[in-house]
């Protein structure tokens, strides 16, 4: 691996989560497909992309920024996975799953923010 970011297991596990939810999202109504579809995977994919963006800053206060614009969009994951399951779109299982994952990537990114 030739870049820092990919050896982090936060980023990782990152991958993992926006593979799951883009899988899940093939599941949503085709009328949602510009609307929570989209939001829910660009929200999922910025996960990853911010913590690979931050770790390459040359200061610890600019990769904490970008640790906690990951941490955001996460956050909107969380916030997404609960407007699919009102609407129907997600089996509580599936919910549970991916929101596990989520509050894992929340302590992980805190405790990478918190040790910076």
């Amino acid at each position: 691996m030739k870049f820092k970011f990919e050896k982090l297991v936060v980023w990782q596990k990152s991958l993992d989560l926006a593979d799951r939810v883009h899988n899940l999202a093939k599941t949503f109504p085709r009328d949602e497909i510009f609307a929570l579809t989209s939001q829910i995977r660009r929200a999922a994919d910025s996960v990853s992309l911010n913590i690979a963006e931050g770790s390459t800053s040359q200061t610890n206060p600019e990769q904490k920024r970008f640790l906690s614009i990951a941490l955001r969009s996460n956050m909107e994951v969380v916030g997404a996975l609960h407007l699919a399951r009102r609407r129907g779109y997600l089996k509580n299982d599936d919910f549970t799953e991916v929101y596990s994952i989520c509050h894992e990537m929340l302590l992980m990114l805190a405790a990478m923010r918190k040790k910076l």
